[in-house]
């Protein structure tokens, strides 16, 4: 058991009537869970026409075996789940057959984070996550899934103020203004340039699928699959594709900005509390992350290809001790898609620079042989799809052998438009105490990482980087995605850049010739 976890037996223990519950409407809330696939079933059921069949009564008593079962494992967490704050430390105990018994010291405490989902906030619930500096440790904090807002939030100001306390920080000043951005709807118009939407309908027809297919239903045979037959089915092939393609763009567009709407609803990055930087945003799901300052490490500006072609990015902070790497996904976003030029300036800011490093640096060109890898890359991918074409065509008729170096033509065209695309992307710098990489066509990712953070330097060349005389650099540290590559450079540059980013980390691993 690690020290920062480690439970605490003293003598000086708090009386019994300190100790907090969870709220016992989170009960409700666990048994809503059954809700979702009760509306799926309720649905397909109706589309079947109502048939009452073996498979439908097992469903029937499945989900009612399901409701006891949730019940019965929410009354017992309950009942066995109990919190408490001492003068340095956060203590959880929770379970019954597997007793658990945690205890986190104050000042490992690196953030205190609020979400409250749908559910949470219809019954006037939140959940409350502190996180230790631990990062993808599953004992490196503890959670508080059914706390009444109120008392989520009561918690939150406690701990901050015990921290602010145990770091000797000075209170918050209530009269600045300690806001770094905030929402400005006009950034609307960047969501249907993220493509989620689109994802998203793929999502919910291979949902209903799967549910049609484990209750025994085909699709095909389904009503309202039958009655858009019987009313399209004369239209020409390519006219059903287009509109089909035309229906899927439409509501992936209406998805992607109702994704924005409540994933960003009510954004807001300000420095409320000394020494940390608080991201809260959600409309149905609101979310409150925070981020210790000493634990920011540097900024990254990604700029996905529609959105670049808007001028618009996203900021990602790059920090140690925000979780595992899905975790770190999800906590370490700054902004939704901004303009460019405000995600620069917001980075800068979160950064507490006057300019960005990601813009400030001057960044070095890589050699041509990079691009010249792209653009075979291009040339490989083009002759493998079009290769099918041409095999059947000499099998089969001229016309896809015509089809197939045509097929590879464009392909070859668009790729290699991609490549010098992908080859203006590539750029590295050192800049003060920052070293700044930027690499990406399909989305472009220009990142700026503390130098003093690199604790180690991978090299990696494959045997076609090894003819061209390149190498990838990767930077190691402990924040962000935990390794930040310098893609395609050349092996002199390269070792040199390692070099003089971190003096003496890769020199004994260099060996050195006359």
């Amino acid at each position: 058991m690690s020290p920062d976890t480690a439970v605490r037996h003293t003598t000086d223990r708090a009386p019994e009537d300190t100790w907090g519950r969870l709220n016992p409407r989170l009960i409700l809330v666990n048994l809503s869970v059954v809700a979702a696939p009760l509306a799926t079933f309720g649905a397909t059921t109706a589309l079947a026409g109502g048939k009452v069949t073996l498979q439908v009564l097992i469903t029937c008593a499945s989900f009612l075996i399901t409701c006891l079962v949730i019940s019965g494992i929410s009354l017992m967490r309950y009942f066995t789940t109990r919190y408490r704050i001492t003068g340095d430390r956060v203590e959880l105990h929770k379970g019954y057959f597997f007793r658990s018994e945690r205890s986190v010291p104050v000042d490992r405490i690196r953030s205190v984070d609020l979400t409250g989902k749908p559910l949470h906030r219809i019954f006037g619930l939140t959940s409350l996550k502190v996180a230790t500096g631990d990062q993808g440790s599953a004992s490196g904090g503890l959670s508080l899934d059914g706390l009444a807002v109120r008392d989520a939030v009561a918690l939150h100001q406690q701990l901050g103020e015990l921290r602010q306390a145990r770091h000797g920080l000075a209170p918050a000043d209530t009269t600045a203004d300690t806001t770094v951005a905030a929402l400005d709807w006009a950034w609307l118009r960047y969501a249907p340039l993220t493509l989620w939407g689109v994802g998203g309908v793929f999502i919910a027809v291979g949902s209903v699928y799967r549910t049609l297919h484990e209750m025994k239903i085909d699709p095909l045979e389904l009503g309202i699959v039958k009655d858009i037959e019987a009313r399209f089915g004369s239209v020409p092939l390519w006219y059903g594709i287009l509109v089909t393609l035309l229906v899927i763009a439409v509501i992936g567009v209406l998805g992607s900005t109702a994704t924005f709407i409540e994933g960003w609803g009510g954004y807001r990055l300000d420095r409320d509390e000394p020494g940390m930087i608080r991201v809260r945003r959600g409309l149905l799901i609101t979310r409150s992350v925070s981020i210790e300052e000493q634990r920011l490490r540097g900024a990254e500006v990604a700029e996905p290809l529609l959105l670049r072609w808007a001028r618009g990015a996203r900021v990602k902070a790059v920090a140690s001790g925000l979780g595992d790497e899905d975790e770190n996904s999800s906590r370490s976003r700054l902004t939704p898609p901004v303009p460019v030029a405000l995600a620069r300036q917001i980075a800068a800011d979160v950064l507490r620079e006057t300019v960005s490093p990601t813009t400030a640096a001057d960044l070095t060109a890589h050699p041509r042989a990079a691009l010249r890898r792209r653009i075979n890359r291009a040339l490989i991918w083009a002759a493998l799809l079009a290769a099918p074409f041409v095999g059947l065509g000499l099998w089969l008729t001229p016309v896809l052998v015509h089809t197939g170096w045509i097929t590879a033509v464009v392909l070859f065209l668009i790729g290699t438009a991609f490549a010098y695309d992908a080859y203006r992307s590539l750029g590295h710098a050192l800049h003060g105490p920052y070293l700044v990489t930027r690499a990406g066509t399909f989305t472009r990712r220009t990142v700026a990482f503390q130098r003093d953070g690199i604790i180690g330097w991978s090299i990696t060349r494959s045997a076609f980087q090894r003819r061209a005389g390149l190498l990838t650099l990767g930077a190691a540290t402990a924040a962000g995605n935990g390794v930040y590559k310098v893609r395609d450079i050349r092996v002199s540059d390269g070792l040199t850049f390692a070099e003089e980013a971190v003096p003496g980390l890769l020199a004994p691993f260099i060996e050195r010739r006359s």
